[in-house]
């Protein structure tokens, strides 16, 4: 069998890429390292322990990260602090994680002779205005608004270094925003679903008339295991699945009414500094040259991908109880 190391494999997109590997790839051994910070929770894996090996650590010990690429075959660097709101409260772990925690593994896969996948986000390349009919695409320049999309940029552009003054046989990924099981409920769809579960009016920040780009986790992990077989060494390649909504029309009211609420109970909060107005992934690339095709596209597709998240948080309240009342709490004294 094949051995894989995912860093960051007890987080959102992490844990949900182990289960979508076992199921999908069953000639995969997979061990996941994952620090268990907040947002790392090992309740995510915990149907799956059985089958996995699983490693508490950081990303930033240099010994066990070479101990544990020396042991595997190709390394899927999932690990990563990833909240906007927290990088502008305190930006140094974002710095230690995205920038020093990728350098290990750089150096990892360098001296072992290892394959990487790094995964990263189209937060790096900014935003564009709400009229503006461009779409992030592999060349766009980079111009990241927050502490977090900074240091993403900065471990993106240490892998495309690492690839050419030392010949790393690595490739990475710039995915749009994902929604699914297991994302912790301070993150937008989990957080509104959360609040109409416990029948209060979700939030939105500002006008809601910024635009994503949304793509179920599983599209994205399908696309991940696509870039590892078939990707070129050295490549980057856009993830989206050209689901492009505001977050008040084509987001927070369709949960609403999923949920049996009237699309306009929700209460409007100060917009977040900084906060990017529209992202659009263009990920032709991705689909003329491996073929990829996502499952959750188009409004229909959207509309199947909440409903399905939205029975999961309703089935496993015991998963997303816990964080609620201190996630709330957080974004009461930040205004939000």
């Amino acid at each position: 069998m094949k051995k894989m190391l995912v860093t960051g494999g007890a987080g959102f997109i992490g844990s949900n890429f182990v289960h979508y590997t076992l199921k999908n790839h069953p000639d995969y051994q997979v061990t996941v390292i994952d620090k268990l910070t907040y947002a790392g929770n090992p309740a995510n894996l915990s149907a799956v322990l059985d089958k996995i090996e699983f490693v508490t650590g950081d990303i930033c010990d240099a010994e066990l990260i070479d101990r544990l690429v020396a042991d595997t075959d190709i390394v899927v660097h999932f690990a990563a602090e990833s909240h906007n709101d927290n990088s502008l409260k305190d930006p140094y772990p974002f710095v230690e994680t995205n920038i020093i925690g990728t350098f290990r593994i750089l150096e990892a896969v360098r001296n072992h002779g290892k394959r990487l996948h790094h995964i990263s986000t189209d937060e790096v390349f900014g935003d564009l205005e709400l009229d503006d009919p461009n779409r992030f695409k592999e060349t766009t320049p980079y111009n990241p608004s927050s502490p977090y999309s900074a240091t993403k940029a900065g471990s993106d552009h240490l892998v495309r270094a690492w690839i050419r003054s030392f010949g790393v046989q690595a490739t990475i990924s710039n995915c749009s925003n994902n929604y699914g099981p297991f994302q912790h409920v301070e993150k937008f769809i989990p957080r509104q679903i959360t609040e109409i579960l416990e029948d209060r009016q979700p939030k939105l920040y500002g006008t809601g008339e910024n635009v994503r780009d949304w793509i179920h986790v599983d599209d994205h992990n399908s696309a991940v295991h696509l870039i590892i077989e078939k990707g070129k060494i050295g490549d980057t390649y856009i993830i989206g699945a050209d689901n492009d909504h505001t977050n008040n029309k084509m987001v927070i009211e369709m949960i609403l009414e999923l949920m049996g609420k009237p699309r306009d109970w929700y209460e409007h909060v100060n917009d977040r500094p900084g906060h990017d107005l529209r992202y659009a992934m263009d990920s032709s690339k991705l689909h003329s040259e491996l073929g990829w095709e996502p499952q959750f596209t188009d409004n229909n597709g959207m509309e199947r991908g909440l409903q399905e998240t939205i029975d999961w948080y309703k089935a496993n309240p015991d998963w997303w109880k816990p964080q609620k009342a201190e996630t709330e709490a957080k974004y009461k004294a930040a205004g939000h």
